[in-house]
Protein backbone atom coordinates (compact mmCIF):
# COMPACT_ATOMS: atom_id res chain seq x y z
CA UNK A 1 0.00 0.00 0.00
CA UNK A 2 1.29 3.47 -0.89
CA UNK A 3 2.30 5.79 1.94
CA UNK A 4 0.15 8.54 0.49
CA UNK A 5 -2.17 9.65 -2.29
CA UNK A 6 -2.28 13.05 -3.96
CA UNK A 7 -5.65 14.34 -5.10
CA UNK A 8 -7.31 17.61 -5.97
CA UNK A 9 -10.55 18.85 -4.53
CA UNK A 10 -12.42 22.15 -4.48
CA UNK A 11 -12.81 24.71 -1.72
CA UNK A 12 -16.53 23.92 -1.72
CA UNK A 13 -16.01 20.18 -1.32
CA UNK A 14 -13.41 20.64 1.39
CA UNK A 15 -15.62 22.93 3.48
CA UNK A 16 -18.47 20.47 2.99
CA UNK A 17 -16.31 17.57 4.20
CA UNK A 18 -15.46 19.52 7.34
CA UNK A 19 -19.13 20.36 7.98
CA UNK A 20 -20.00 16.67 7.61
CA UNK A 21 -17.10 15.48 9.81
CA UNK A 22 -15.45 13.52 6.99
CA UNK A 23 -12.30 15.60 7.50
CA UNK A 24 -11.74 16.65 11.10
CA UNK A 25 -9.92 19.81 12.14
CA UNK A 26 -8.14 18.76 15.31
CA UNK A 27 -7.45 22.25 16.72
CA UNK A 28 -3.93 21.09 17.52
CA UNK A 29 -3.06 23.57 20.19
CA UNK A 30 -3.07 26.26 17.56
CA UNK A 31 -5.59 29.03 17.68
CA UNK A 32 -5.94 31.11 14.55
CA UNK A 33 -2.69 33.05 14.29
CA UNK A 34 -2.81 34.49 10.79
CA UNK A 35 -3.04 38.24 10.44
CA UNK A 36 -6.21 39.41 8.67
CA UNK A 37 -4.06 40.64 5.78
CA UNK A 38 -2.95 37.05 5.15
CA UNK A 39 -6.59 35.97 4.88
CA UNK A 40 -7.09 38.73 2.34
CA UNK A 41 -4.07 37.55 0.33
CA UNK A 42 -5.37 33.96 0.32
CA UNK A 43 -8.69 35.10 -1.16
CA UNK A 44 -6.86 37.18 -3.74
CA UNK A 45 -4.76 34.16 -4.79
CA UNK A 46 -7.84 31.98 -5.19
CA UNK A 47 -9.64 34.73 -7.12
CA UNK A 48 -6.73 35.00 -9.54
CA UNK A 49 -6.46 31.22 -9.86
CA UNK A 50 -3.06 31.01 -8.21
CA UNK A 51 -2.05 27.79 -6.37
CA UNK A 52 -2.35 27.98 -2.59
CA UNK A 53 -0.43 24.85 -1.64
CA UNK A 54 -1.43 21.42 -0.41
CA UNK A 55 -3.25 20.42 2.72
CA UNK A 56 -2.25 17.18 4.44
CA UNK A 57 -4.68 14.70 5.97
CA UNK A 58 -3.93 11.52 7.89
CA UNK A 59 -6.36 8.63 7.72
CA UNK A 60 -7.42 7.16 11.05
CA UNK A 61 -7.27 3.35 10.76
CA UNK A 62 -10.48 1.38 10.41
CA UNK A 63 -11.24 -0.30 13.75
CA UNK A 64 -13.03 -3.58 14.33
CA UNK A 65 -16.12 -3.22 16.52
CA UNK A 66 -17.13 -5.77 19.16
CA UNK A 67 -19.78 -7.21 16.84
CA UNK A 68 -17.16 -7.80 14.15
CA UNK A 69 -18.19 -4.92 11.90
CA UNK A 70 -15.76 -2.21 10.77
CA UNK A 71 -15.80 1.43 11.88
CA UNK A 72 -14.26 3.62 9.18
CA UNK A 73 -11.73 6.15 10.40
CA UNK A 74 -11.95 9.87 9.80
CA UNK A 75 -9.34 11.83 7.95
CA UNK A 76 -7.53 14.24 10.26
CA UNK A 77 -6.27 17.56 8.95
CA UNK A 78 -2.67 17.82 10.13
CA UNK A 79 -1.47 20.67 7.91
CA UNK A 80 -3.48 23.46 6.35
CA UNK A 81 -5.58 24.32 9.38
CA UNK A 82 -4.85 28.04 9.14
CA UNK A 83 -5.82 28.14 5.46
CA UNK A 84 -9.03 26.18 6.03
CA UNK A 85 -9.94 28.34 9.03
CA UNK A 86 -9.28 31.44 6.93
CA UNK A 87 -11.67 30.19 4.24
CA UNK A 88 -14.33 29.33 6.80
CA UNK A 89 -13.97 32.81 8.32
CA UNK A 90 -14.05 34.73 5.05
CA UNK A 91 -16.50 32.66 2.99
CA UNK A 92 -18.77 31.14 5.62
CA UNK A 93 -18.64 34.10 8.01
CA UNK A 94 -17.61 31.95 10.98
CA UNK A 95 -15.86 33.40 14.01
CA UNK A 96 -12.27 32.47 14.73
CA UNK A 97 -10.84 31.76 18.18
CA UNK A 98 -7.74 33.72 19.20
CA UNK A 99 -4.95 32.37 21.39
CA UNK A 100 -6.64 34.11 24.34
CA UNK A 101 -9.84 32.14 23.54
CA UNK A 102 -11.80 35.21 22.58
CA UNK A 103 -13.97 35.00 19.46
CA UNK A 104 -13.99 37.48 16.63
CA UNK A 105 -14.77 37.71 12.97
CA UNK A 106 -12.29 38.43 10.23
CA UNK A 107 -14.28 40.25 7.56
CA UNK A 108 -12.89 40.56 4.05
CA UNK A 109 -14.27 43.23 1.72
CA UNK A 110 -14.17 43.26 -2.09
CA UNK A 111 -14.14 46.08 -4.62
CA UNK A 112 -15.73 44.72 -7.85
CA UNK A 113 -14.68 47.76 -9.86
CA UNK A 114 -10.95 47.41 -9.16
CA UNK A 115 -11.23 43.69 -8.35
CA UNK A 116 -9.27 43.97 -5.11
CA UNK A 117 -9.74 42.53 -1.62
CA UNK A 118 -9.17 44.31 1.66
CA UNK A 119 -9.72 43.72 5.35
CA UNK A 120 -12.90 45.54 6.33
CA UNK A 121 -12.32 48.94 7.95
CA UNK A 122 -14.44 52.04 8.71
CA UNK A 123 -13.44 53.77 5.44
CA UNK A 124 -14.64 50.80 3.39
CA UNK A 125 -17.95 50.79 5.24
CA UNK A 126 -18.56 54.34 3.99
CA UNK A 127 -17.42 53.68 0.43
CA UNK A 128 -20.20 52.60 -1.96
CA UNK A 129 -17.67 50.92 -4.32
CA UNK A 130 -17.05 48.08 -1.87
CA UNK A 131 -18.89 44.90 -0.92
CA UNK A 132 -18.29 45.22 2.84
CA UNK A 133 -18.44 41.49 3.63
CA UNK A 134 -17.85 38.86 0.94
CA UNK A 135 -19.51 36.14 3.06
CA UNK A 136 -22.84 37.79 2.08
CA UNK A 137 -22.12 36.91 -1.56
CA UNK A 138 -21.45 33.26 -0.70
CA UNK A 139 -24.66 32.98 1.30
CA UNK A 140 -27.17 30.61 -0.32
CA UNK A 141 -29.86 33.29 -0.14
CA UNK A 142 -27.81 35.94 -1.91
CA UNK A 143 -29.93 37.85 -4.47
CA UNK A 144 -27.50 38.35 -7.36
CA UNK A 145 -29.99 40.18 -9.62
CA UNK A 146 -31.12 42.57 -6.88
CA UNK A 147 -27.55 43.24 -5.77
CA UNK A 148 -26.39 44.07 -9.33
CA UNK A 149 -29.21 46.57 -9.80
CA UNK A 150 -28.55 48.23 -6.47
CA UNK A 151 -24.75 48.37 -6.85
CA UNK A 152 -24.83 49.71 -10.43
CA UNK A 153 -27.31 52.45 -9.50
CA UNK A 154 -24.77 53.68 -6.92
CA UNK A 155 -21.75 53.04 -9.19
CA UNK A 156 -22.61 53.90 -12.82
CA UNK A 157 -18.94 53.34 -13.79
CA UNK A 158 -19.52 49.58 -13.96
CA UNK A 159 -22.07 47.93 -16.23
CA UNK A 160 -24.54 45.24 -15.19
CA UNK A 161 -22.81 42.69 -17.41
CA UNK A 162 -19.35 43.50 -16.11
CA UNK A 163 -20.49 43.33 -12.49
CA UNK A 164 -22.21 40.01 -13.10
CA UNK A 165 -19.00 38.67 -14.67
CA UNK A 166 -16.92 39.81 -11.66
CA UNK A 167 -19.44 38.37 -9.18
CA UNK A 168 -19.40 34.99 -10.91
CA UNK A 169 -15.61 34.99 -10.75
CA UNK A 170 -15.80 35.83 -7.04
CA UNK A 171 -18.34 33.11 -6.31
CA UNK A 172 -16.17 30.78 -8.39
CA UNK A 173 -13.64 30.80 -5.54
CA UNK A 174 -15.76 27.98 -4.12
CA UNK A 175 -14.70 25.81 -7.05
CA UNK A 176 -11.00 26.68 -6.90
CA UNK A 177 -8.73 23.68 -6.77
CA UNK A 178 -6.81 22.68 -3.61
CA UNK A 179 -4.35 19.81 -3.49
CA UNK A 180 -4.82 17.16 -0.82
CA UNK A 181 -2.05 14.82 0.30
CA UNK A 182 -3.70 11.88 2.07
CA UNK A 183 -1.30 9.96 4.33
CA UNK A 184 -2.06 6.29 4.90
CA UNK A 185 -3.16 5.02 8.32
CA UNK A 186 -0.45 2.34 8.02
CA UNK A 187 2.28 4.94 8.57
CA UNK A 188 3.83 5.09 12.03
CA UNK A 189 4.07 8.39 13.87
CA UNK A 190 7.79 8.82 13.17
CA UNK A 191 7.21 8.54 9.40
CA UNK A 192 4.26 10.95 9.50
CA UNK A 193 6.38 13.44 11.44
CA UNK A 194 9.24 13.13 8.97
CA UNK A 195 6.93 13.58 5.97
CA UNK A 196 5.36 16.63 7.55
CA UNK A 197 8.72 18.26 8.27
CA UNK A 198 9.99 17.62 4.74
CA UNK A 199 7.03 19.06 2.87
CA UNK A 200 5.98 21.82 5.23
CA UNK A 201 7.27 25.03 3.69
CA UNK A 202 6.35 27.19 6.69
CA UNK A 203 9.01 25.49 8.76
CA UNK A 204 6.58 24.60 11.57
CA UNK A 205 7.47 21.36 13.29
CA UNK A 206 4.71 19.26 14.78
CA UNK A 207 5.69 17.11 17.73
CA UNK A 208 4.34 13.71 18.65
CA UNK A 209 2.28 15.50 21.28
CA UNK A 210 0.64 17.47 18.45
CA UNK A 211 -0.34 14.27 16.68
CA UNK A 212 -1.64 12.81 19.93
CA UNK A 213 -3.74 15.95 20.41
CA UNK A 214 -5.06 15.43 16.87
CA UNK A 215 -6.23 11.93 17.71
CA UNK A 216 -7.81 13.17 20.93
CA UNK A 217 -9.55 16.16 19.35
CA UNK A 218 -11.38 14.35 16.60
CA UNK A 219 -12.88 11.52 18.65
CA UNK A 220 -16.33 12.76 19.66
CA UNK A 221 -17.48 9.29 20.71
CA UNK A 222 -15.12 9.02 23.68
CA UNK A 223 -15.04 12.64 24.90
CA UNK A 224 -11.96 13.56 22.86
CA UNK A 225 -12.84 17.26 22.49
CA UNK A 226 -13.55 17.47 26.24
CA UNK A 227 -10.16 15.91 27.08
CA UNK A 228 -8.37 18.21 24.65
CA UNK A 229 -10.00 21.30 26.11
CA UNK A 230 -9.16 20.24 29.66
CA UNK A 231 -5.51 19.84 28.67
CA UNK A 232 -5.43 23.02 26.62
CA UNK A 233 -7.32 25.28 29.03
CA UNK A 234 -5.38 24.12 32.09
CA UNK A 235 -2.02 24.80 30.43
CA UNK A 236 -3.12 28.25 29.29
CA UNK A 237 -4.73 29.20 32.60
CA UNK A 238 -1.64 28.36 34.63
CA UNK A 239 0.41 30.75 32.49
CA UNK A 240 -2.23 33.40 31.81
CA UNK A 241 -5.25 33.47 34.16
CA UNK A 242 -6.70 36.29 32.07
CA UNK A 243 -8.05 33.74 29.55
CA UNK A 244 -10.50 32.49 32.20
CA UNK A 245 -13.09 35.14 31.35
CA UNK A 246 -12.82 34.34 27.65
CA UNK A 247 -13.43 30.65 28.35
CA UNK A 248 -16.48 31.60 30.44
CA UNK A 249 -17.82 33.84 27.67
CA UNK A 250 -17.03 31.73 24.64
CA UNK A 251 -17.32 28.07 25.62
CA UNK A 252 -20.54 27.64 27.57
CA UNK A 253 -20.70 23.89 26.90
CA UNK A 254 -17.31 23.28 28.47
CA UNK A 255 -18.04 25.61 31.38
CA UNK A 256 -21.00 23.38 32.31
CA UNK A 257 -18.83 20.23 32.35
CA UNK A 258 -17.40 18.50 35.41
CA UNK A 259 -13.92 18.91 33.90
CA UNK A 260 -14.18 22.70 34.05
CA UNK A 261 -14.96 22.56 37.77
CA UNK A 262 -11.78 20.53 38.22
CA UNK A 263 -9.46 23.04 36.55
CA UNK A 264 -10.95 26.43 37.39
CA UNK A 265 -8.98 26.57 40.66
CA UNK A 266 -5.82 27.26 38.67
CA UNK A 267 -6.95 30.77 37.67
CA UNK A 268 -6.29 31.88 41.27
CA UNK A 269 -3.05 29.94 41.67
CA UNK A 270 0.31 31.55 41.08
CA UNK A 271 3.42 29.45 40.59
CA UNK A 272 6.52 29.98 38.53
CA UNK A 273 8.02 26.63 39.46
CA UNK A 274 6.21 24.21 37.15
CA UNK A 275 4.16 25.60 34.28
CA UNK A 276 3.44 22.59 32.07
CA UNK A 277 2.75 22.83 28.36
CA UNK A 278 0.17 20.56 26.73
CA UNK A 279 3.07 18.32 25.71
CA UNK A 280 4.21 18.04 29.35
CA UNK A 281 0.70 17.29 30.59
CA UNK A 282 0.16 14.61 27.97
CA UNK A 283 3.50 12.99 28.68
CA UNK A 284 2.97 12.87 32.44
CA UNK A 285 -0.62 11.59 32.22
CA UNK A 286 0.36 8.95 29.66
CA UNK A 287 3.52 7.81 31.47
CA UNK A 288 1.96 7.22 34.87
CA UNK A 289 -1.38 5.89 33.64
CA UNK A 290 -0.20 3.59 30.84
CA UNK A 291 3.26 2.80 32.30
CA UNK A 292 4.83 3.71 28.97
CA UNK A 293 7.23 6.43 27.90
CA UNK A 294 6.79 6.80 24.15
CA UNK A 295 4.07 9.20 23.03
CA UNK A 296 3.99 7.43 19.68
CA UNK A 297 2.44 4.51 21.58
CA UNK A 298 -0.31 6.80 22.86
CA UNK A 299 -1.14 7.77 19.28
CA UNK A 300 -1.37 4.08 18.38
CA UNK A 301 -3.50 3.21 21.41
CA UNK A 302 -5.91 6.05 20.72
CA UNK A 303 -6.26 4.59 17.22
CA UNK A 304 -7.09 1.18 18.73
CA UNK A 305 -3.85 -0.65 17.97
CA UNK A 306 -3.39 -4.09 19.49
CA UNK A 307 0.39 -4.38 19.82
CA UNK A 308 0.22 -8.18 19.88
CA UNK A 309 -2.01 -8.84 16.85
CA UNK A 310 -1.29 -5.54 15.05
CA UNK A 311 -5.02 -5.12 14.49
CA UNK A 312 -7.11 -2.09 15.39
CA UNK A 313 -9.98 -2.69 17.80
CA UNK A 314 -12.68 -0.37 19.07
CA UNK A 315 -12.46 -1.58 22.67
CA UNK A 316 -8.80 -0.51 22.81
CA UNK A 317 -9.82 2.97 21.64
CA UNK A 318 -12.50 3.17 24.34
CA UNK A 319 -10.22 1.89 27.10
CA UNK A 320 -7.36 4.19 26.04
CA UNK A 321 -9.55 7.29 26.07
CA UNK A 322 -10.93 6.38 29.50
CA UNK A 323 -7.45 5.85 30.94
CA UNK A 324 -6.09 9.04 29.37
CA UNK A 325 -9.04 11.08 30.65
CA UNK A 326 -8.47 9.75 34.15
CA UNK A 327 -4.75 10.51 33.87
CA UNK A 328 -5.43 14.07 32.75
CA UNK A 329 -7.88 14.64 35.62
CA UNK A 330 -5.34 13.28 38.12
CA UNK A 331 -2.73 15.68 36.68
CA UNK A 332 -4.96 18.77 36.97
CA UNK A 333 -6.35 17.78 40.37
CA UNK A 334 -5.80 20.70 42.75
CA UNK A 335 -4.60 18.57 45.67
CA UNK A 336 -2.18 16.57 43.52
CA UNK A 337 -0.69 19.57 41.76
CA UNK A 338 -0.24 21.67 44.89
CA UNK A 339 1.27 18.76 46.82
CA UNK A 340 3.76 18.22 44.00
CA UNK A 341 4.72 21.90 44.05
CA UNK A 342 5.24 21.69 47.82
CA UNK A 343 7.55 18.69 47.32
CA UNK A 344 9.57 20.72 44.79
CA UNK A 345 9.80 23.63 47.22
CA UNK A 346 10.88 21.29 50.01
CA UNK A 347 13.80 20.21 47.80
CA UNK A 348 14.90 23.82 47.26
CA UNK A 349 13.16 24.39 43.92
CA UNK A 350 11.65 27.85 44.22
CA UNK A 351 11.88 28.98 40.63
CA UNK A 352 11.53 27.27 37.24
CA UNK A 353 15.02 28.47 36.26
CA UNK A 354 16.59 26.32 38.96
CA UNK A 355 15.58 23.06 37.28
CA UNK A 356 16.42 23.43 33.62
CA UNK A 357 15.32 19.89 32.75
CA UNK A 358 11.58 19.92 32.12
CA UNK A 359 11.83 16.17 31.58
CA UNK A 360 13.12 15.71 35.13
CA UNK A 361 10.13 17.66 36.48
CA UNK A 362 7.72 15.75 34.25
CA UNK A 363 8.95 12.37 35.39
CA UNK A 364 8.93 13.49 39.03
CA UNK A 365 5.24 14.40 38.70
CA UNK A 366 4.45 11.14 36.88
CA UNK A 367 6.21 9.29 39.70
CA UNK A 368 4.25 11.23 42.32
CA UNK A 369 0.94 10.36 40.63
CA UNK A 370 1.92 6.71 40.25
CA UNK A 371 2.88 6.40 43.92
CA UNK A 372 -0.39 8.00 44.97
CA UNK A 373 -2.26 5.53 42.77
CA UNK A 374 -0.34 2.70 44.47
CA UNK A 375 -1.42 4.09 47.89
CA UNK A 376 2.17 4.55 49.04
CA UNK A 377 2.52 6.36 52.38
CA UNK A 378 2.44 10.14 51.87
CA UNK A 379 5.68 10.81 53.76
CA UNK A 380 7.45 8.14 51.74
CA UNK A 381 6.09 9.64 48.49
CA UNK A 382 7.58 13.01 49.43
CA UNK A 383 10.99 11.47 50.13
CA UNK A 384 11.07 9.27 47.01
CA UNK A 385 10.03 12.08 44.66
CA UNK A 386 12.52 14.54 46.16
CA UNK A 387 15.43 12.12 45.98
CA UNK A 388 14.54 10.89 42.50
CA UNK A 389 14.25 14.41 41.13
CA UNK A 390 17.67 15.39 42.46
CA UNK A 391 19.25 12.07 41.43
CA UNK A 392 17.91 12.43 37.88
CA UNK A 393 19.34 15.97 37.66
CA UNK A 394 22.69 14.82 39.09
CA UNK A 395 23.01 12.06 36.51
CA UNK A 396 21.27 13.97 33.68
CA UNK A 397 19.11 10.88 33.41
CA UNK A 398 16.48 12.34 31.09
CA UNK A 399 18.68 14.47 28.83
CA UNK A 400 19.58 11.89 26.18
CA UNK A 401 16.67 9.64 25.23
CA UNK A 402 14.02 10.68 27.74
CA UNK A 403 11.22 8.54 26.34
CA UNK A 404 13.22 5.32 26.67
CA UNK A 405 14.28 6.20 30.21
CA UNK A 406 10.71 7.24 31.14
CA UNK A 407 9.52 3.86 29.89
CA UNK A 408 12.26 1.97 31.75
CA UNK A 409 11.88 3.79 35.07
CA UNK A 410 8.09 3.98 35.33
CA UNK A 411 7.78 0.22 34.75
CA UNK A 412 10.27 -0.53 37.52
CA UNK A 413 8.69 1.84 39.99
CA UNK A 414 5.33 0.20 39.27
CA UNK A 415 6.87 -3.26 39.69
CA UNK A 416 8.53 -2.75 43.07
CA UNK A 417 6.35 -3.37 46.08
CA UNK A 418 8.61 -0.93 47.94
CA UNK A 419 9.49 1.77 45.35
CA UNK A 420 12.30 3.03 47.59
CA UNK A 421 14.20 -0.14 46.69
CA UNK A 422 14.48 1.04 43.11
CA UNK A 423 15.84 4.42 44.27
CA UNK A 424 18.47 2.60 46.34
CA UNK A 425 19.40 0.35 43.43
CA UNK A 426 19.98 3.35 41.14
CA UNK A 427 21.94 5.15 43.89
CA UNK A 428 24.22 2.14 44.30
CA UNK A 429 24.88 1.91 40.59
CA UNK A 430 25.07 5.56 39.56
CA UNK A 431 25.86 7.61 42.69
CA UNK A 432 28.85 5.63 43.84
CA UNK A 433 31.98 6.97 45.56
CA UNK A 434 33.57 7.31 42.12
CA UNK A 435 30.71 9.55 41.02
CA UNK A 436 31.06 11.91 43.98
CA UNK A 437 34.85 11.95 44.15
CA UNK A 438 35.65 12.11 40.43
CA UNK A 439 32.76 12.50 37.99
CA UNK A 440 30.90 15.20 39.91
CA UNK A 441 34.04 17.26 40.50
CA UNK A 442 34.83 17.04 36.77
CA UNK A 443 31.26 18.09 35.92
CA UNK A 444 31.78 21.28 37.94
CA UNK A 445 34.73 22.23 35.73
CA UNK A 446 32.60 24.29 33.35
CA UNK A 447 31.74 27.89 32.54
CA UNK A 448 28.16 27.14 31.46
CA UNK A 449 26.12 29.32 33.80
CA UNK A 450 22.97 27.22 33.32
CA UNK A 451 24.81 24.10 34.48
CA UNK A 452 22.52 21.77 36.43
CA UNK A 453 25.36 21.21 38.91
CA UNK A 454 25.57 24.84 39.96
CA UNK A 455 21.78 24.88 40.22
CA UNK A 456 21.96 21.83 42.50
CA UNK A 457 24.39 23.74 44.68
CA UNK A 458 21.90 26.62 44.82
CA UNK A 459 19.10 24.16 45.68
CA UNK A 460 21.23 22.87 48.56
CA UNK A 461 21.74 26.42 49.79
CA UNK A 462 18.01 27.12 49.67
CA UNK A 463 17.36 23.83 51.46
CA UNK A 464 19.80 24.88 54.22
CA UNK A 465 18.48 28.47 54.32
CA UNK A 466 22.02 29.74 53.69
CA UNK A 467 22.92 33.40 53.64
CA UNK A 468 24.41 34.96 50.54
CA UNK A 469 28.19 35.39 50.33
CA UNK A 470 29.33 37.94 52.97
CA UNK A 471 25.73 38.67 54.01
CA UNK A 472 24.61 38.57 57.61
CA UNK A 473 20.85 38.23 57.13
CA UNK A 474 20.02 38.12 53.39
CA UNK A 475 19.53 34.54 52.21
CA UNK A 476 20.25 33.03 48.82
CA UNK A 477 16.53 32.29 48.50
CA UNK A 478 15.63 35.94 49.09
CA UNK A 479 18.09 37.07 46.44
CA UNK A 480 16.65 34.63 43.90
CA UNK A 481 13.09 35.65 44.73
CA UNK A 482 14.06 39.28 44.21
CA UNK A 483 15.84 38.41 40.96
CA UNK A 484 19.30 38.76 42.45
CA UNK A 485 22.34 37.81 40.41
CA UNK A 486 25.33 35.58 40.84
CA UNK A 487 28.68 37.34 41.10
CA UNK A 488 32.32 36.34 40.91
CA UNK A 489 34.27 35.43 44.07
CA UNK A 490 37.40 36.38 42.14
CA UNK A 491 36.05 39.53 40.42
CA UNK A 492 35.95 39.29 36.65
CA UNK A 493 37.76 42.61 36.06
CA UNK A 494 40.45 41.63 38.54
CA UNK A 495 41.06 38.33 36.73
CA UNK A 496 41.05 40.03 33.30
CA UNK A 497 43.64 42.55 34.49
CA UNK A 498 45.82 39.63 35.57
CA UNK A 499 45.78 37.68 32.31
CA UNK A 500 42.62 35.57 32.66
CA UNK A 501 40.94 36.90 29.53
CA UNK A 502 38.77 34.04 28.28
CA UNK A 503 35.20 33.51 29.45
CA UNK A 504 36.02 29.88 30.09
CA UNK A 505 38.49 31.04 32.77
CA UNK A 506 36.79 33.86 34.69
CA UNK A 507 33.25 32.49 34.28
CA UNK A 508 33.94 29.13 35.90
CA UNK A 509 30.84 28.16 37.90
CA UNK A 510 33.09 27.40 40.87
CA UNK A 511 33.81 31.15 40.84
CA UNK A 512 30.13 32.02 41.21
CA UNK A 513 28.24 32.91 44.38
CA UNK A 514 24.96 34.63 45.10
CA UNK A 515 25.93 38.03 46.48
CA UNK A 516 24.01 41.16 47.40
CA UNK A 517 24.51 43.94 44.88
CA UNK A 518 25.82 46.33 47.58
CA UNK A 519 28.44 43.73 48.57
CA UNK A 520 29.44 43.19 44.95
CA UNK A 521 29.76 46.95 44.36
CA UNK A 522 31.95 47.27 47.44
CA UNK A 523 34.23 44.47 46.25
CA UNK A 524 34.53 45.91 42.71
CA UNK A 525 37.77 44.66 41.10
CA UNK A 526 39.71 43.92 44.27
CA UNK A 527 41.60 40.69 44.83
CA UNK A 528 40.12 38.31 47.43
CA UNK A 529 43.08 39.07 49.72
CA UNK A 530 42.31 42.80 49.51
CA UNK A 531 38.55 42.73 50.03
CA UNK A 532 38.67 39.97 52.65
CA UNK A 533 41.27 42.12 54.43
CA UNK A 534 38.62 44.86 54.67
CA UNK A 535 36.14 42.34 56.06
CA UNK A 536 38.77 41.37 58.67
CA UNK A 537 39.12 45.02 59.68
CA UNK A 538 35.38 45.39 60.34
CA UNK A 539 35.51 42.22 62.45
CA UNK A 540 38.23 43.95 64.50
CA UNK A 541 35.89 46.84 65.24
CA UNK A 542 36.43 49.17 62.33
CA UNK A 543 33.50 50.57 60.30
CA UNK A 544 31.46 48.30 58.04
CA UNK A 545 32.46 48.58 54.39
CA UNK A 546 31.62 45.18 52.83
CA UNK A 547 28.42 43.60 54.11
CA UNK A 548 27.36 43.57 57.76
CA UNK A 549 29.32 40.66 59.22
CA UNK A 550 31.40 41.84 62.21
CA UNK A 551 31.99 38.56 64.00
CA UNK A 552 34.67 36.00 63.13
CA UNK A 553 32.51 32.95 63.87
CA UNK A 554 29.72 34.36 61.68
CA UNK A 555 32.22 35.00 58.91
CA UNK A 556 33.61 31.45 59.04
CA UNK A 557 30.09 30.05 59.01
CA UNK A 558 29.25 32.23 56.01
CA UNK A 559 32.29 30.99 54.11
CA UNK A 560 31.39 27.40 54.94
CA UNK A 561 27.76 27.69 53.74
CA UNK A 562 28.99 29.26 50.50
CA UNK A 563 31.72 26.61 50.08
CA UNK A 564 34.48 29.24 50.15
CA UNK A 565 37.81 27.92 51.53
CA UNK A 566 39.22 29.92 54.46
CA UNK A 567 42.43 30.31 52.47
CA UNK A 568 40.49 33.00 50.56
CA UNK A 569 41.96 35.56 53.01
CA UNK A 570 45.37 35.26 51.37
CA UNK A 571 44.39 34.54 47.76
CA UNK A 572 45.48 36.53 44.72
CA UNK A 573 45.39 35.84 40.98
CA UNK A 574 48.12 33.17 41.12
CA UNK A 575 45.93 31.17 43.52
CA UNK A 576 42.85 31.17 41.25
CA UNK A 577 43.26 27.62 39.89
CA UNK A 578 43.83 26.24 43.38
CA UNK A 579 40.75 28.10 44.62
CA UNK A 580 38.60 26.52 41.89
CA UNK A 581 39.83 23.04 42.73
CA UNK A 582 39.17 23.52 46.44
CA UNK A 583 35.77 25.05 45.97
CA UNK A 584 34.62 22.31 43.57
CA UNK A 585 35.36 19.73 46.25
CA UNK A 586 33.46 21.74 48.86
CA UNK A 587 30.46 22.18 46.52
CA UNK A 588 30.35 18.44 45.82
CA UNK A 589 30.47 17.70 49.56
CA UNK A 590 27.59 20.10 50.18
CA UNK A 591 25.45 18.67 47.38
CA UNK A 592 26.14 15.13 48.57
CA UNK A 593 25.19 16.03 52.15
CA UNK A 594 22.04 17.75 50.85
CA UNK A 595 21.06 14.73 48.75
CA UNK A 596 21.52 12.30 51.64
CA UNK A 597 19.19 14.35 53.84
CA UNK A 598 16.32 14.62 51.33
Amino acid sequence: MSNYQVNNTTVNALLSWIDQGIVAIPEIQRPFVWKPSKVRDLLDSLYNDYPVGYIITWQNPDARLKDGSISHGKRILIDGQQRITALMAAISGKEIVTKEYSKRRIIISFNPIDEIFEVQNPAIMKDKRWIPDISDVFNNGFDTFGFINSFCSKNPDISHNKLNEVLQKLIGIRYSSIGVIELSYTLDIETVTEIFIRINSAGVNLSQADFAMSKISVNDQYNGPLIRKTIDYFCHLIKSPIVYENIINNDSDYVQSADFNKIKWVKDYNTNIYEPSYSDLLRVAFTFKFLRGKLANLVSLLSGRDFDTREYREEIIEESFEKLHDGVLKFVNETNFKRFIMILKSAGVINQKIVRSQNALNFAYALFLLLREKNVNDSLINQIVRKWLVASILTERYSGSPESMFDFDIKRFAMHENPFEYVRNVEAGELSEAFWENIMITNLNTSVSSSPYFNLFVMSQIYDKDNAFLSKSITVQQLIEERGDVHHVFPKKYLQSNGYNSRGQYNQIANYAYTEQVVNLAIRAKSPKEYMGLVKQQINGEKLCIGEINNLDELKENLKMNCIPESIFEMESADYSHFLEERRRFIVEKIRHYYNRL
